[in-house]
Parts: C-alpha cells; structure tokens; sequence
C-alpha cells in the first residue's frame, strides 16, 4: 500500500516521491500488464505508458488511500486501449513472434493451465477474475476500480469461475 504521506508529496510536484511510489508498485503493474498483453514488449509498453498517464494526472488523483486502485485502473484502461489498437492491424508473422515470448509462469508450474485459461475469458470476466484473485481486490474496491455495481462484479466473478470450472473440468475429463 502506497504511504499517504509520499502520494501527497507527489501530488505537490515532488519527483522523488512519484519515483519512490512508482519503485513500490511497478512489479505489480508490470504483472498486470503482461497477463493482459502476453508478451514483455507490449507489456512493458503499457508500464510505460502507465507511469506517463499517472505522472501527468496525479494532481487529479481525490483520494490518496487510493493511490494503488488509481494506478491499476489506469494500466487496465491503458492495456485494453492498446489490445483495442493492436487488433486493427493484422500482423504477418504474430505465430512466430508468440512462439518466442516466453509466457508468465507462477513459480510453481502446476496452475499453469488455469492461468491460460483466465486469459481466454472474455474482457469483463478476465478483468474481475484478475483483480480479485491475483492482486486481492475486494468486491468494493473491484467495482470503485472500474466504475460498476457491486452486483455487476459479483455476477461477473461468479460466471468468470463458472466458465474456468467447467472449462478445466472439461479438460480433465479429456485427459
């Protein structure tokens, strides 16, 4: 959690204290970034782009306690306008560029399978899967974060882990 204190700090103008906050969280948002784009050069160019977005804006952040969620929800929206981008154009040689990123692997192989799974949900329920189990969000925070009902979230998390029951449960049976 970013220290109130540094976040006003940087709110004033203070570089140093926007590059202490940025060195707190930039693994997290690097995480995020590279679940959504699945590769390091878009990934890191969404975190670039995060930091640029934030640095320019922090002055309209209203909540300080809200630091991390401000942050987050602007690399998602940074991320899905970039997908957004990247899906008008049609590259030639995507297969062999994905053959040679290496994908973002837990420490521990074995949830593999359903982390690849979460990425084929679609966008709402990737999203909401994404920042409830693997950054720990609430339910509150999840809907604040993206500008939603609670309820919405909800349902969205419920049939985002439906779908992965049954798409992993699915996998089982045909192994």
């Amino acid at each position: 959690m970013a220290d109130i204190k540094k976040v006003k700090r940087a709110k004033k103008g203070n570089q140093r204290a926007f590059q202490e906050l940025m060195e707190e969280e930039k693994v997290k948002l690097y995480k995020t970034a590279y679940v959504y784009m699945k590769n390091e050069e878009d990934a890191l160019e969404v975190f670039q782009e995060t930091v640029y977005k934030a640095y320019i804006s922090i002055k309209n952040l209203k909540d300080e306690r809200y630091f991390s969620t401000w942050l987050t929800r602007i690399l998602i929206n940074t991320a899905i306008d970039l997908l957004r981008r990247k899906r008008r154009v049609i590259p030639m040689e995507r297969d062999v560029l994905e053959k040679k990123t290496k994908p973002y692997l837990p420490k521990d192989n074995e949830h593999f399978d359903l982390i690849q799974e979460v990425m084929k949900l679609d966008e709402k329920y990737k999203t909401v899967v994404l920042l409830r189990f693997y950054k720990d969000y609430s339910i509150k925070q999840i809907a604040e974060l993206l500008d939603c009902p609670e309820g919405t979230v909800k349902t969205n998390i419920h049939r985002g882990v439906n779908m992965l029951r049954e798409k992993l449960k699915e996998d089982s049976v045909n192994e």
